[in-house]
């Protein structure tokens, strides 16, 4: 059966989803054993929207969050709201400035997917885009892991990353693949202008169909014994050097 709403739970996912306003909040509740300054801007925020706020025993949310460190705090919401990819071809083609898309190809850890979607917020990654299946989802899990970034994103689901690719470089987007094998190094690579960067998984990296349509295939210098780094951290590495040409 599924669920009829979300629990987010701790300071900071609860905080910046209240903050961004993308869900709809049916009732907080708050530790009886909890006051501090996070508590009252919680409540505030929440006066504000005229949420309903309730003072629940410590046991009550240890059950809601399977014992989680839900630090006093959580919230019955709606789900994150995710549009559909397709979109993204029409906001390329009406933006104004160059923009920066994120790919995620099949990031199936929600620590990972957090962590990316925590740094394409800070890097100015334009939109993130994830596949609707094989793939970790915009969760309460994810919120708090990328420490409430989430809850700011804009994600699409992708149905066909592969014909989506084709949609995006027709409107004149250029499609970067982060891979071991790479011939370019990222550093040598343009990532000015229009680009999608795709980040493949944890286990097997961009699909070769997906690879298959991508511009080019960038790979980040290695001095070390291991051949590969862990795909938030690659990601993270991508996306700020596209930062830094880009500024």
């Amino acid at each position: 059966m599924k669920e009829k709403y979300d629990i987010l739970f701790g300071f900071h996912s609860v905080y910046e989803a209240l903050k961004a306003g993308k869900r709809k909040f049916y009732t907080i509740l708050i530790s009886k054993n909890r006051s501090s300054d996070r508590t009252r801007k919680i409540e505030a925020l929440a006066r504000q929207r005229k949420i309903k706020i309730e003072t629940v025993g410590p046991e009550l949310l240890d059950r809601m969050t399977d014992f989680s460190n839900h630090q006093g705090m959580a919230a019955n919401a709606s789900f994150f709201p995710v549009k559909k990819a397709a979109e993204v071809v029409n906001l390329v083609q009406e933006k104004q400035s160059p923009c920066f898309i994120l790919i995620l190809e099949n990031i199936e850890d929600p620590h990972n997917l957090g962590a990316l979607i925590r740094t394409a917020l800070c890097a100015g990654v334009d939109y993130i885009l994830i596949p609707k299946d094989r793939s970790a989802t915009p969760s309460s899990s994810v919120s708090r892991t990328s420490a409430g970034a989430m809850e700011h994103a804009n994600i699409f689901y992708i149905t066909n990353t592969a014909s989506l690719l084709r949609s995006l470089k027709e409107t004149g987007v250029w499609v970067s693949g982060l891979d071991a094998q790479g011939e370019t190094s990222l550093f040598d690579a343009d990532l000015t202008g229009n680009i999608a960067l795709v980040i493949g998984g944890e286990h097997k990296g961009i699909r070769p169909l997906v690879k298959k349509e991508c511009d080019f295939l960038l790979s980040i210098p290695n001095k070390g014994n291991i051949n590969s780094l862990n795909a938030s951290v690659a990601g993270g590495i991508a996306m700020y050097e596209a930062l830094r040409q880009r500024a």
